[in-house]
């Protein structure tokens, strides 16, 4: 009888174990727990060729370019003049919207969310009402001991602004007040049903749809860029910040890209694995629409963007590439443009742009090590 129980009682251990082992694999892979990074890295070793073609070399295709055709930026006349045509297209003739603040302000709200977060004093939520019935949600986190500047966190397509929760906390750590945003129909922010003519009803759901908008009198880009300004033009009536500088992942980098080429209140901008040039694209998924409109490009090259970010006096932009990123923009193809964007700020003597290389993981996220260069930069 005994015997009985105890292999009974063994199998029911197995049983247990494997089915614990199966839930933390589960966990590992959809969360990327640990050992996610390690077993994601072995694998790319492991496949050598893709591997080096990936991430230790650069595609004789993308060679191909001459990058130094895509700037036609000579002096600082002609980074104003590409700003202006910017903000023409975009606002299609209205002017940058200075006067666009959050439509609600809801202050010292809880959200259990964040309520671990060290050196924070009160968040306010604020929420932007935009064309077509879209809204933006963004929360200022304030830093209890503060150091009188500001950082805009901006997430990527992956969703909602929690998912930079680590990325917060480093900065609130540090004393900055955070204004955290998501991209449109992400997160917290709503997915409206509208009547569109030619069309038909759609949920707007994805950032494809929003091209379905465009028109003579409305570009679609501007819902990428108003909650950002409202943002600043909050900031900046209701408080006496030092600075403002600007940090987003992925599709929020392209963001951060475009909004700081723009808003030059924006003193420094780190956007973090979510921009390349067009030509870098070509071979594999080109990305969602406004990473890809035509005519945006026309007006300002991504390189150009590069130099609009980071020109002008105390700007400059670093540009952080995760060279094992396991989603996108992986590898070494950013050399292939980095030298001609960095010539012409030595013509221009005004601003800066570089790249950092993070090979400290495999993962695509804002890592340690690209925080403490964020904080070294921001300090020089």
């Amino acid at each position: 009888m005994k015997k009985k129980n105890y292999k009974a009682y063994s199998i029911a251990l197995i049983i247990v174990l494997l089915a614990a082992i199966f839930f933390y694999g589960f966990l590992a892979g959809a969360y990327r727990y640990w050992p996610y990074s390690l077993l994601q890295s072995n694998y790319k070793k492991l496949i050598s060729d893709e591997y080096n073609l990936i991430y230790e070399e650069i595609d004789p295709l993308y060679e191909k370019t001459d990058v130094s055709s895509l700037i036609n930026i000579k002096n600082e006349n002609d980074v104003l003049e590409k700003r202006k045509k910017l903000i023409r297209y975009i606002w299609k003739g209205k002017g940058f919207p200075f006067t666009k603040f959050p439509e609600n302000i809801e202050t010292g709200i809880k959200d259990s969310r964040y309520s671990d977060l060290s050196n924070l004093k009160s968040i306010d939520k604020l929420t932007v009402n935009m064309e077509h019935g879209i809204n933006s949600i963004a929360y200022h986190f304030y830093s209890e001991k503060s150091n009188n500047n500001l950082v805009i966190y901006h997430q990527g397509h992956l969703g909602d602004f929690i998912l930079g929760k680590r990325t917060i906390q480093f900065f609130l750590d540090e004393g900055y007040d955070v204004i955290a945003l998501s991209m449109p129909l992400l997160g917290m922010n709503n997915k409206p049903i509208i009547d569109l003519e030619s069309f038909g009803v759609i949920k707007l759901t994805s950032h494809n749809h929003l091209k379905f908008l465009e028109s003579n009198r409305f570009s679609s880009i501007k819902i990428f860029l108003d909650p950002v300004a409202a943002s600043v033009n909050y900031a900046e009536k209701n408080f006496n910040f030092d600075s403002v500088h600007m940090v987003g992942i992925s599709g929020g980098a392209w963001t951060t890209t475009l909004y700081s080429a723009i808003d030059t209140r924006v003193s420094k901008s780190y956007p973090v694995s979510g921009t390349v040039p067009i030509y870098l694209r070509s071979i594999r998924d080109l990305g969602d629409y406004e990473q890809t409109l035509p005519e945006l490009y026309k007006i300002a090259s991504y390189p150009e963007l590069y130099i609009l970010s980071g020109f002008g006096n105390d700007r400059g932009q670093v540009q952080i590439v995760n060279k094992y990123d396991d989603c996108c923009f992986a590898g070494i193809n950013y050399r292939t443009y980095e030298d001609e964007v960095i010539a012409v700020f030595a013509e221009l003597e005004k601003g800066n742009f570089e790249v950092y290389l993070d090979e400290s993981h495999a993962e695509h996220k804002i890592s340690e090590n690209a925080l403490s260069a964020i904080k070294e930069d921001i300090d020089k």
